[in-house]
């Protein structure tokens, strides 16, 4: 699991849930109604926007916010230049038995061993990337959508709840519990929002940038194989996708 995330979940439910529990009884923040208007209705907006496949999808791309980790460039590059070494030796066929760990970079490996002209294997390559990416985009629109429509849903369901207390003026102990399940609303909005479908959403952000940086590499880096390029070439043209801390501390250490 991703640990910043990790850290995140916890610490935001653990200060919300210590408030309650130190400010009073937890069972007065509990209502079902209320649970119902705000979890019913935000589904219910969104399905309206999208279709059932991508919600269903975006559920399970939502996933890698919490347990999708990027393998790290430096790795890759290091791993590529292994097989741009194996391919100069033993040729594109020594690459057949090479494990990458990576099922894109895999994917690449296999077609080139297949035999398939370069602009192919990068137009397939590129063609797979883009989709992906598509994918996860669609994914953080979602929740995007799950984080706007959580709050207004909350505030239809306040509406309601005053509606009901204000027809039930005659009795004035019922105001109070009446606007407090009324405000509960609201509180169930903001939390969607604010703690899970947002933070979610930029995550995915994250992660769709992750991606299609770490499968640019990987595309250049099969490309360089397969044009048969030098592999200090190689690696010095996949650099350029470190931060210069990293390009610099790298060189440092080659010399070494």
């Amino acid at each position: 699991m991703d640990l910043a995330t990790l850290i995140g979940v916890i610490t935001a439910f653990g200060i919300i849930m210590a408030s309650i529990i130190v400010g009073g009884n937890p069972s007065d923040f509990i209502n079902v109604p209320s649970i119902l208007v705000v979890c019913g209705g935000t589904v219910g907006a969104v399905l309206m926007q999208f279709s059932l496949s991508q919600f269903l999808g975006a559920m399970k791309v939502g996933m890698k916010a919490f347990f999708n980790k990027s393998p790290a460039p430096e790795e890759l590059i290091e791993t590529t230049i292994e097989m741009a070494n194996a391919a100069r030796k033993g040729g594109l066929l020594a690459l057949e038995e090479k494990d990458t760990g990576n099922p894109f970079f895999q994917m690449g490996i296999q077609m080139m061993v297949d035999g398939h002209e370069p602009d192919v294997v990068r137009q397939m390559m590129t063609s797979e990337m883009t989709l992906t990416v598509e994918r996860h985009d669609v994914g953080k629109k979602i929740f995007s959508s799950i984080a706007s429509m959580a709050p207004a849903m909350g505030m239809i369901g306040t509406l309601i709840g005053l509606v009901q207390m204000l027809a039930n003026m005659a009795d004035p102990k019922s105001i109070g519990p009446a606007m407090a399940v009324a405000l509960l609303t609201t509180l169930y909005g903001a939390m969607i929002a604010n703690i899970f479908a947002t933070p979610v959403a930029e995550k995915l952000g994250l992660r769709s940038n992750e991606e299609r940086l770490i499968k640019s590499m990987i595309i250049d880096g099969v490309s360089g194989i397969q044009e048969g390029r030098n592999p200090r070439v190689i690696e010095g043209m996949l650099m350029t996708y470190l931060p210069g801390s990293k390009r610099k501390t790298d060189d440092e250490d080659g010399a070494e």
